[in-house]
């Protein structure tokens, strides 16, 4: 007996997610339909004039706005951004400097050093060995 195998399709919701762009800015056909692993595929490789445009100049979605940002997701939310933001929006944030920025700027550069730090402890326990 052969097996059957089906097209695995995920949302077009999902599909944006692991694209990196904001879906309600996606053209109405790729909003409308499910998206195969296939075409997904076909869209990182070789991506259509509407996807560089939108991974050029947004609007983006929070992720990629806070990873442009260099805060998370959680200090866009405490800054007041709950919207998606174009390239230009998040330049213009970042020429600002607006105080909350900067506070979540330092925030998460702590979080990534916290991180580092633990990240190198654990290696230097793993490099020792288990002891009796």
């Amino acid at each position: 007996m052969k097996s059957h195998q089906s097209t695995q399709t995920m949302k077009p919701a999902t599909a944006a997610k692991k694209l990196g762009v904001y879906l309600d800015a996606t053209p109405a056909e790729f909003r409308e339909g499910a998206v195969s692993r296939d075409e997904l595929n076909a869209l990182q490789a070789d991506p259509p004039e509407w996807l560089r445009e939108l991974r050029r100049n947004g609007p983006h979605p929070r992720p990629v706005v806070a990873a442009k940002l260099g805060v998370s997701i959680s200090g866009l939310a405490r800054g007041g951004i709950t919207e998606a933001l174009t390239t230009d929006e998040i330049e213009a944030l970042k020429q600002e400097s607006p105080e909350w920025l900067q506070k979540e700027r330092a925030t998460q550069a702590e979080v990534r050093k916290e991180a580092a730090r633990i990240k190198e402890k654990k290696e230097k326990a793993a490099e020792q060995g288990p002891r009796s």
